[in-house]
Formats: C-alpha cells, sequence, structure tokens
C-alpha cells in the first residue's frame, strides 16, 4: 500500500502541536479558550492554501477526544453525509470537519441544518474563499469565523525541521542531512504554503539516492528543484486576488512606488491584465485626477500598448504608468464633487431647471417662457457671465472643493474662486 504524503502524516493530534495561528491558538485567545473549556460551537476556518485549516481543525478533535470525520463538499454528496449522521447518532455527537465548505450545494445545507441545530453534529469547515461573499449565509450565521494568517517563513522553516527529526510519521528514519539554505529556501519558495514545502522536502529527500553510508544529503540545488515556484498567493478566480488588486490600488494611492510594482508583479504573475487595466484607468480619474489629468490619457496609451504587445514584455509600459501614477501629485476633488452631487439629488430629488435654461428651440417655447433671459456666454468677456444654472431647490448648494496639489488644479481652483 502506498504511503500517505508527508504533509498528510505530519497533521499536528494536539492544538500545542499546531504551527503558527497564535492570533487564534496563542494563550488567551478565543478559540483556545474554546477549546480549553470544552465548549465548541460551529465554525469557519478561512485562510490562504497550506496554514493549516485542517490541520487545525483534526488537532481541535484530537485535544478533546471527540469522535470526527473529515468529508469534502465537492465530493462527497448527501449520502456521505447520511453515513456521518447515523455514526453521530451512535456516539451522540460528531465534528464534522468540512473542506471546500463553500462548494455545499443547497440539498447537503438543507440536509445538515437541522443537525446542526440540534447539536448533533458540530461543523468546522475549511475554505480558502471568503466566507461573507462565498458562504450562504444559513451556514454561515451558525458559525463563528476564524481567518488563518499566511505562515511565516520561521513557521515554516519549524514545521521541516520537525517532519526531519519525526521517526514515526516524519523522516527521521531517512538517514538524511540537508543543507541550510535548502531549508531556507524552501521556507521562502512555498510562499507560505507548509503543505507545499513539506511535499517538496519529501520529492527531495525520496528522489536522492543513498551514499555508500546509506546518507542522503540535499542541497540546495536538489530543493530547487523539488518545489515549484510560487511567487503569489492568488490565482486570477481566486478571493485573494481582490486583496491584491486593493493593495495595488491603495499603496499606489499612498505614493508608495516601490509597494505599487510589488503588487504589479503579483498581478502580472496571474495573468490576469484585464484587471490591471481596469484599476490602473480607475486610479487615474479617481487618485490621480485632477492633479495630473494627463495621466489618464498616458495610461490607457500605456494599456493599449500592453494589449498589443501582450505578455511578457506588456509589463514594461504598464511598469511606467504605474510608477507615473504613483509618483503623481494626488486628488480626489472631482471624484468627491460627483459623489456630493448624487447624494443632494438623492436625499431632495432634482428640482426644476431654470426656464432660461431649458430648450427653446421649436415653436411655442417662448410662450411657455422658455429660453428667455438666458445669457449667451460668448457674447461677454472670456466668454462668461454670471447667471444661475442650478435648479432652485440646489442653488447654493457646492459640491466641487478644489485641491492644491498640482499645478493643473491650482490654476482651475483660482478660476473657480474668481468665479463663484
Amino acid at each position: 500500500m502506498k504511503r500517505k504524503p508527508l504533509a498528510f502524516r505530519m497533521r499536528p493530534t494536539s492544538i500545542d502541536d499546531v504551527i503558527g495561528q497564535h492570533q487564534l491558538l496563542g494563550k488567551g485567545m478565543l478559540l483556545r479558550r474554546m477549546i480549553e473549556a470544552d465548549q465548541l460551537s460551529s465554525m469557519i476556518l478561512y485562510g490562504p492554501p497550506g496554514t493549516g485549516k485542517t490541520s487545525i481543525a483534526s488537532a481541535i478533535a484530537g485535544s478533546l477526544g471527540h469522535h470526527f470525520r473529515i468529508l469534502n463538499a465537492t465530493v462527497h454528496n448527501k449520502k456521505d453525509m447520511e453515513t456521518t449522521v447515523a455514526e453521530a447518532k451512535m456516539y451522540g455527537s460528531l465534528i464534522l470537519i468540512l473542506d471546500e465548505v463553500h462548494r455545499l450545494d443547497k440539498a447537503k445545507q438543507d440536509f445538515l441544518l437541522p443537525h446542526l441545530e440540534s447539536g448533533l453534529l458540530l461543523l468546522i469547515g475549511a475554505t480558502t474563499a471568503n466566507p461573507y461573499h462565498s458562504i450562504n449565509p444559513a451556514i454561515r450565521s451558525r458559525c463563528h469565523i476564524f481567518e488563518l494568517e499566511q505562515l511565516q517563513p520561521t513557521d515554516i522553516e519549524t514545521a521541516l525541521n520537525r517532519a526531519l527529526n519525526d521517526k514515526e510519521h516524519g523522516l527521521g528514519n531517512e538517514n538524511v542531512t540537508i543543507d541550510k539554505e535548502a531549508i531556507t529556501h524552501l521556507s521562502l519558495a512555498c510562499g507560505g504554503d507548509v503543505r507545499s514545502a513539506l511535499n517538496a522536502l519529501e520529492l527531495a529527500v525520496l528522489s536522492t539516492p543513498k551514499k555508500e553510508n546509506g546518507l542522503r544529503t540535499i542541497s540546495l540545488k536538489t530543493a530547487e528543484q523539488s518545489i515549484q515556484k510560487k511567487s503569489i498567493q492568488h490565482d486570477k478566480d481566486g478571493d485573494a486576488h481582490y486583496d491584491v488588486l486593493s493593495a495595488f490600488q491603495k499603496s499606489i494611492r499612498g505614493s508608495d512606488v516601490n509597494a505599487s510594482l510589488h503588487y504589479l508583479a503579483r498581478l502580472l504573475e496571474a495573468g490576469d491584465l484585464i484587471s490591471i487595466h481596469r484599476r490602473m484607468l480607475v486610479i487615474a480619474y479617481e487618485d490621480i485626477g485632477l492633479a495630473n489629468p494627463q495621466a489618464g490619457s498616458r495610461t490607457l496609451a500605456a494599456i493599449e500598448s500592453a494589449e498589443r504587445i501582450g505578455l511578457p514584455e506588456a509589463r514594461i509600459p504598464l511598469a511606467n504608468a504605474v510608477v507615473e501614477l504613483a509618483l503623481s501629485p494626488k486628488s480626489n476633488s472631482a471624484n468627491k464633487a460627483i459623489d456630493a452631487a448624487l447624494q443632494s439629488l438623492r436625499e431632495g430629488g432634482s428640482g426644476d431647471i431654470p426656464l432660461h435654461l431649458k430648450d427653446a428651440h421649436y415653436q411655442g417655447a417662448k410662450n411657455l417662457g422658455r429660453g428667455i433671459d438666458y445669457k449667451y456666454p460668448h457674447d461677454y468677456p472670456d466668454a462668461w457671465v454670471k447667471q444661475q444654472y442650478l435648479p432652485d431647490a440646489f442653488k447654493n448648494h457646492i459640491y466641487f472643493e478644489p485641491n492644491e496639489t498640482g499645478k493643473f488644479e491650482k490654476a482651475l481652483g483660482d478660476l473657480y474662486k474668481k468665479r463663484k
């Protein structure tokens, strides 16, 4: 029989063996208190791949000595859940650890809900998708939600060294020596995914032939060959993708050019040019705006160039545009102005357009008072004349407040103040 993967064998059986996640399992933290008091309720563990969601779930059950079953919402069907409920009735209660809980369809949800309500089943769901976006409210409202953080390289190194020394479940009987640089590389290249790091370590060990003395020596080169590069923590369809897009825009808005390029690189690695292009155009007008009006047209030109030449060269015009956006003066005055106009419209109605502004290009318009007393600006110096344009209900409303962050907007502001 084929041996189970190292990552599976090294799953903790007690919460004290869990790597990282001190914000949940540290002394005095809520989840640890719930476990120590044996007062569990249904929960959803949410976080990136390889952060220990299923491991924590099984460690919780192991720490308390409760019976549990691990199912997958994608693979297992309603029949499997019926078997689990029958087992729960036999024991009096049971912990159901459900991987990919966001994939739970309506039929399975409807079956599980009464058993969650009665306490026969205690659900510990695991998912990489944001539960507030992806999980049915009927399930979500019955669960505590705990977010797991990406593991740090030091956490990964702890897991790797533990696996190398564990003779019962790990590689302790394989007579392995490993270069420190190799451990460091695995801990960094896995991108916070301990499962990926452990699988790479196992591949490195088992694919390395023994020397005459029975020793296996793992070098940095072997480690590099054994792990697939993971420079990003998301794919273009994943929930975390939107976190990266958000960080991308906020870094540009905050004028941090290095962070802006970092997140651009992550988005490029995900291969989603459409989202990059859309977000950059939004940034050019939402965050740069009137402080550098040319940024919008130059960003569009960079996007069109990127579309024509494609990846990998597309990164070059996009990087040029991102550097300009990050280092440009910032203004959201136009954005705030239109939002203020929309808000007042929604709160106070539209008001009637002044008669002198109404369409007068039809017979009888003057009889209705339309267009009378309208002053044609081009008949006046500088093509401007003071007259009322806003409806009476809004005539004292001011929406636009210019900033002083760029020469163009400062000039607009001076003109605006003069004509108020």
